[in-house]
């Protein structure tokens, strides 16, 4: 799976154990880490390793990265259990390496950038200094079950946090065993959570279900509820309409004004308009449809819309908004031939993610006919009591026969 991000001048995607950030404004070098090359940690006692330290069977792959607002810092995770910071300025460079307790699933930093949070999947969020780099982390709070998504509100007051049992926590940050609500609604794992900008009071959600909420996080009150099955799925004749798809991408526009929805599995991209005016949130758009496969999508500082695609020789898209319509790029622009022209030279990092099963194949839940499965066990037992009983009668007479046989003796006896 490749990832992409894009904040201040960098344009970053992360695929397999490499990333890769390349600067939008200037002809520079490409900054290329591999997570194989990087710092290892030092073996410890075996109890230690354990409870959550490294081992030789972990794998380097990049599991989550972050950029901050201002495209200053960067952090990335990966399946070693290393948590890397960077600085972008003056020019890339790793400040840390640090290591959490367990495989991670979502980063993000604090507006202030001081802080980086990330999201486990035992359940935990725990945050990390990036003004004191070398500090260790700090245990915020917990799930029961596996937490797929962490968001911050922009003002950085609460942390809010996505699980696989289809929770949605809004907690206060600096006291997080203090909870504010509960957004509850979606009956799958919810699987992208997105804060819009201009919206600080919103919150967007996507789903296993094949839906996204939005909410007024605080009070926990669900605003708009929109089934992209009627927007993905049906205006596809081709499509299957059975079939079982998850929102992988929720993404705002800087300005505030478009939201754009990516969902597994589909050649498109959703589009909405923030109609903030009435009743109706977001207001379906377009959708974009892709020639190829996409990976993922951001929006760049100028509010263009990039899509990363499964193919080499068309690996990117740009989009820009125009007279109310969302429009190709120029393949000439200097900016889409940089990023064009980096990711074919690194093309071999991508390979090896090209047409995967889904991520989410083995979050969705399991149904059970329990009352079907009640009545054929009932069905087996009644039919091996029955064959008890006819085997009893074969062998000798039961009770009942053996009382009405004394009966009729006991009768004849009396009559003469």
């Amino acid at each position: 799976m490749a990832v992409v991000s894009s904040k201040g001048d960098w344009f970053v995607s992360s695929c397999s154990s490499t990333l890769i950030a390349i600067n939008l404004k200037k002809t520079r070098d490409l900054f290329v880490f591999d997570c194989a090359k990087a710092e290892k940690r030092i073996k410890e006692a075996d109890g230690d390793e354990k409870s959550g330290g490294g081992s030789d069977k972990d794998s380097d792959k990049i599991l989550a990265f972050a950029v901050s607002a201002s495209g200053k810092h960067v952090a990335l995770t990966d399946d070693h259990k290393r948590l890397v910071l960077f600085s972008t300025e003056p020019s890339w460079h790793c400040i840390s390496t640090r290591w959490v307790m367990r495989r991670c699933t979502s980063v993000i930093f604090t507006q202030t950038e001081d802080e980086v949070y990330v999201a486990d999947k035992s359940g935990d969020v725990y945050s990390f200094s990036v003004l004191e780099p070398q500090k260790p982390g700090k245990l915020h709070l917990g799930h029961v079950s596996m937490l797929l998504a962490v968001a911050l509100s922009p003002d950085d007051k609460y942390i809010i946090t996505a699980d696989r049992d289809e929770k949605i926590r809004i907690s206060f940050r600096l006291q997080p065993y203090n909870i504010q609500a509960f957004c509850l609604g979606h009956r799958e794992f919810v699987s992208a959570l997105l804060v819009p900008a201009g919206h600080p009071d919103w919150l967007l959600s996507g789903s296993g279900d094949g839906t996204v909420k939005v909410w007024h996080y605080e009070t926990g009150q669900r605003l708009q509820s929109i089934d992209l099955n009627q927007l993905v799925i049906l205006d596809d004749a081709n499509l299957d309409t059975e079939k079982r798809f998850a929102v992988s991408r929720i993404i705002s526009s800087p300005d505030g004004r478009h939201i754009a929805v990516q969902c597994e599995g589909f050649l498109s991209v959703q589009l909405f308009l923030v109609d903030a005016g009435t009743e109706v949130c977001l207001k379906s758009a377009e959708k974009l449809v892709l020639p190829h496969a996409p990976w993922d999508m951001t929006f760049d500082s100028q509010c263009h819309l990039w899509v990363l695609l499964e193919n080499e020789d068309v690996n990117v898209l740009q989009y820009q908004y125009s007279e109310e319509n969302w429009e190709l790029c120029d393949t000439e622009t200097p900016e889409l031939s940089r990023v064009t022209e980096a990711l074919k030279a690194q093309w071999n990092v991508f390979k090896g993610s090209m047409g995967l099963e889904s991520q989410y194949k083995h979050l969705y839940k399991v149904n059970f006919d329990n009352m079907a499965s009640y009545l054929q066990k009932k069905q087996e037992r009644l039919e091996k009591e029955s064959k008890k009983r006819a085997a009893a009668n074969g062998s000798k007479p039961n009770s009942t026969e053996k009382r009405s046989k004394t009966e009729s003796d006991t009768g004849i006896q009396s009559t003469g």
